[in-house]
């Protein structure tokens, strides 16, 4: 029972002894005195105080004491007795004194009767019906304090009602029944769940998502546990692959700087980076693709942002629904597997993407290189010239350790401890060199990174969706739209490269895997305002190939996948070093420009590897004799060969000069459907099918 202050105790009392008199005075006339007060239970003290008067009684019966249930200052204990005034128990007293004590309160009840006025019962009425209701809501809130259960708990206690109240050995009942309604609850909900969401991704997915999700379920642990397997290939790898990763995110923070005015800067692209690789790797179906920044997401950014510029609309709002428009549509249609679409895109396709990438990495260690020739003093051109000889150095140097392996020196197990480890410290080797005083005075230029981590302008982390209206929300469903088809052609194409079967992959392909978890990691990018990231091919070939055991052909005498090992642990941890990376600003700035313009040269350079399109390009000018019999020239002939290259260069040509215009990449993925289009409805018309098939290009 609640505590009052002393102030309500005389009255509240006061009005519960006279009503007790008036009992006690009808038993004490029928002379049955006796029989009304049975004693129960332990023998406790009973206090009455009115006005001056004070009586001590033991405990009077149960059956008694119900009648005034809920009163306040009133204890209903019916097996132990009944309670006005707690006080310490006194021991056991003789008949005579129980006799004597009965007396003297029946003498007194007569004597107050005989003072009780019609006011004061009407004020006790009023006081019992207040504290009768006081009790009521006290013992609901209660009920929902016994059991922290479900709103369904807290529902079937409000149905209990005054009955249930007004008495406490019912409410114990009820609070066991509504208990035992929380256990059965919990029990169905853990039994049924599964059932439930089984059903649910049933209904809502098709066979396509079912067969990927089952396809890789079975290979989920192995995933992990493999790169354990292969300490020695995992730990380079990881380290080479962390500054593959780092130098896009930081050229493309640096770039997106300037484009946005500040609202996206270098910290973002780090910390993006990490967490979309991070999220990917555990929840996609081809571990061995990576998401980054890509120059095509980029330059939507771009013109998103001078949209909401000229509209005078707060960008990072419309930036944000935008995003949770396309992480909607992504999400969609891989439940509905729309990937299988991505058949219709051959291997000219692929080729023709592939070749951009490349061409486009090494564009942009170009175009550094050459800003600063651009930049610096015509008299005193010696900066340019050391910043271009640690490029050259970084590029060769890494080409070299990377071919290493194959040649005779060492034995094996040198050999590919030198090719592991070797683009990792020829990273580390030119940026100690330029930390050397007589280096310092040629001012190489360093990366543009803060010193301490703080979001650009200073920002909240969360966006504040529901400050634009409604109308303009729906609208972002437009350019949403646009984004999806660059994400859905991107994304696909690069995990296809990764799934080509030259690559040796034995887990199985999930591109519907695939999708959902790239829409999942746009939507949760977008509501922090962190850059958007895609399937990067250049990452993610470079990633098969750190992971890739190979051997020379003799025949083609160039180096062959014999085995990959498949993992998601390498993936995890390289991009949880990305976003640790906000930590280590004061250390990235020591790395030279030209250091990360080298290893541009790399990736772009090593990505044409295995592409089939740059390697016709060589043999069209190659002597036919000389050229493996299995090459397409000896069933097309050397005519027909270079005009299906011919043909790709041009759509090369055209993807890059598309790109290259801010103001319509948006629409680069109709260029991607362009190509498609040529493949199926142009090219047929001057090539058999047996043809594609010797240009391993056949129609699907």
């Amino acid at each position: 029972m609640n505590s009052h202050n002393g102030a309500d105790r005389p009255p509240r009392r006061r009005c519960m002894y006279l009503s007790v008199s008036a009992i006690v005075l009808s038993l004490a006339l029928n002379s049955q005195v006796t029989g009304a007060f049975p004693t129960r239970g332990p023998h406790r003290s009973l206090s009455v105080t009115v006005g001056s008067h004070s009586i001590n009684h033991r405990p009077i019966s149960g059956a008694f004491c119900s009648s005034y249930t809920g009163v306040k200052g009133y204890t209903n204990l019916p097996s132990k007795g009944c309670q006005w005034k707690r006080s310490a128990a006194l021991p056991a007293k003789s008949k005579d004194e129980e006799e004597f004590q009965r007396s003297l309160l029946e003498a007194k009840i007569a004597n107050d009767i005989k003072h009780t006025t019609v006011k004061e019962e009407k004020q006790r009425n009023e006081v019992v019906a207040k504290q009768i209701g006081q009790e009521k809501a006290d013992l609901k809130v209660a009920a929902k304090e016994v059991k922290e259960a479900a709103r369904e708990v807290s529902q079937s206690a409000k149905k209990l009602g005054g009955a249930v109240i007004s008495n406490s050995t019912e409410v114990k009942e009820a609070v066991q029944e509504v208990s035992k309604s929380a256990k059965n609850l919990g029990g169905a909900f853990l039994t049924k769940a599964p059932g439930i969401f089984t059903r649910l991704f049933t209904l809502l997915a098709t066979t396509e998502m079912r067969n990927d999700f089952l396809r890789r379920r079975k290979h989920y642990v192995s995933d992990w546990t493999d790169a354990f397997k292969k300490k020695r290939q995992v730990i380079p790898a990881v380290l080479f692959l962390y500054f593959a990763c780092l130098a896009p995110a930081v050229s493309f923070g640096t770039i997106a700087s300037e484009i946005t005015n500040g609202s996206i800067g270098v910290v973002e692209f780090l910390l993006g980076s990490g967490v979309a690789g991070m999220l990917y790797s555990v929840f996609c179906g081809q571990p061995m693709a990576f998401l980054a920044p890509t120059g095509l997401t980029l330059a939507f950014i771009s013109g998103l942002f001078r949209f909401c510029h000229l509209g005078g609309l707060p960008f990072f709002p419309v930036y944000a629904w935008v995003g949770l428009w396309t992480s909607a549509f992504m999400t969609l249609l891989g439940l509905l597997g729309s990937s299988k679409l991505i058949r219709f895109c051959t291997r000219f396709t692929d080729e023709v993407f592939n070749g951009m990438l490349s061409v486009n990495f090494i564009y942009e260690a170009w175009s550094s290189l050459r800003r600063n020739f651009v930049n610096a003093d015509p008299m005193n051109l010696t900066m340019p010239f050391v910043a271009l000889s640690m490029a050259l150095g970084t590029f060769f140097g890494t080409m070299n350790v990377v071919k290493f392996e194959a040649t005779k020196f060492f034995n094996s197990k040198v050999r590919k401890i030198i090719k592991n480890f070797g683009p990792v410290s020829m990273i580390l080797l030119f940026t100690l060199l330029n930390l050397l005083p007589w280096a310092q005075k040629f001012h190489v230029p360093t990366l543009s990174v803060p010193d301490t981590f703080e979001l650009a302008g200073g920002r909240h982390f969360l966006v504040g969706l529901k400050d634009i209206p409604v109308n303009i929300r729906l609208l972002c469903a437009f350019p949403a739209t646009l984004l999806t088809c660059l994400f859905f052609m991107d994304q696909n194409i690069s995990v296809r490269l990764v799934n080509n079967p030259d690559n040796k992959l034995k887990k199985g392909e999930a591109y519907s895997l695939d999708m959902i978890a790239l829409g999942i990691i746009t939507g949760v990018l977008s509501v922090v305002g962190l850059p958007w990231m895609c399937g990067a091919t250049v990452q993610s070939m470079n990633h098969v190939r750190a992971m890739a055991e190979m051997e020379l052909n003799e025949e083609t005498n160039q180096m062959e996948i014999t085995e990959v090992t498949e993992t998601r642990l390498t993936g995890f941890v390289i991009h949880a070093m990305l976003a640790s990376t906000i930590l280590l600003l004061p250390l990235i700035k020591k790395i030279p420009i030209p250091v990360v313009s080298g290893v541009f040269l790399f990736l772009g350079r090593k990505l044409m590897t295995g592409n089939t399109f740059f390697k016709r390009i060589t043999d069209g000018f190659a002597q036919r004799s000389r050229l493996p019999s299995k090459n397409p020239i000896h069933l097309l002939g050397r005519t027909k060969m270079n005009i299906y290259t011919g043909v790709q260069v041009l759509c090369l040509l055209g993807l890059f000069g598309f790109k290259q215009i801010p103001s319509i990449t948006i629409f680069f993925p109709a260029m991607i459907g362009v190509l498609m289009a040529i493949r199926g409805f142009v090219l047929p018309r001057f090539f058999s099918e047996e043809e594609f098939v010797a240009l391993g290009d056949p129609t699907p």
